[in-house]
């Protein structure tokens, strides 16, 4: 799994979604569970998680989870992306502009970090 730090959140890109629950040592957050990602027939098309933004256990820091498998194309990994910065930047904004602005600004961050 790919790690990324920074001041808001952790992010977190991995091509297996079960590996979020072995990278923050538990068997089940925030309503999903570990015997059932495992169970999950995870393919590109479908997954247990594609992607997850919610606060890392024990902690009142974020993480932004991407599962790579579910990105079939630039187009899928930008909006998996995007859509998981939103969720994010609803618990970090109040004003709509700066909410929506702040998450399109994050994204290319990441996309440039990622030398897509």
């Amino acid at each position: 799994m790919k790690t990324i730090i920074n001041d808001k959140y952790d992010l977190l890109l991995s091509y297996d979604p079960c590996d979020i629950f072995t990278y923050y040592n538990v068997s089940e957050m925030h309503g999903l569970n570990l015997k059932d990602c495992k169970s999950y027939n995870n393919t590109t098309k479908d997954a247990y998680i594609a992607g997850w933004c919610n606060y890392i256990p024990n902690s009142d820091r974020h993480f932004v989870f991407i599962n790579l498998s579910r990105c079939n194309s630039d187009i899928e990994f930008f909006a998996l992306i995007m859509h998981e910065l939103l969720h994010l930047s609803f618990d970090l904004h109040t004003d709509e502009e700066e909410l929506i602005t702040w998450a399109e600004k994050e994204s290319y961050k990441i996309l440039k970090l990622l030398d897509y």
